[in-house]
């Protein structure tokens, strides 16, 4: 088991589904947020959910974001790095169901001595898949008094940071319409 903690975004509004995905049924889940618990709870001793509030209908342990008003993934991670203990965490979104284990486990053997590593594809980064250091608080409130909430400008003033290519683009599929949602329930 992987000791370092697993915090799978589920706060989002979901603009472009219409409705709340990570509560879609999924895979033979009751929701898209409980298949990738199962998922994660697999390869990780300890799993949280991280959501604007307790909307999950089965166990889990959440870390609530208090700012209510405001979707940022900048505040998700302020509200996640105050939380945990640990100095590093693993950050994945609800909507990226099929990435790979493989795939984890290179980004966290690639995130020793580094405040921020991430997965890119051919195409993309990947800002919410990844590692991230407890060290970033300091900066993300910083940036969060200047009202910058892209990950991306965190990525350029950290430290030290690193993007892992994996060639396999698929696992990186979001799910985020109506459209994407139907083309993958299968």
């Amino acid at each position: 088991m992987i000791n370092i903690p697993c915090v799978i975004l589920s706060g989002g509004a979901s603009r472009r589904m219409g409705e709340d995905k990570s509560l879609l049924p999924f895979k033979g889940f009751d929701t898209l947020i409980e298949y990738q618990y199962s998922k994660l709870s697999k390869l990780f001793s300890t799993v949280y959910i991280s959501s604007k509030t307790d909307k999950f209908n089965f166990k889990a342990n959440i870390l609530i974001d208090q700012t209510q008003a405001i979707y940022s993934p900048m505040i998700a991670l302020k509200s996640i790095l105050s939380q945990i203990k640990s100095e590093q965490v693993f950050i994945v979104t609800v909507d990226v169901p099929f990435l790979q284990k493989e795939t984890i486990y290179t980004l966290i053997e690639n995130s020793i001595n580094t405040e921020i590593t991430i997965a890119k594809d051919n195409k993309h980064s990947h800002n919410l898949c990844g590692i991230y250091s407890k060290s970033l608080l300091n900066l993300i409130n910083s940036f969060l008094d200047e009202d910058m909430h892209k990950i991306n400008s965190l990525l350029k003033s950290a430290k030290n940071h690193k993007e892992i290519l994996f060639q396999d683009e698929q696992q990186f599929i979001n799910i985020n319409t109506r459209d994407d949602y139907n083309k993958y329930i299968l």
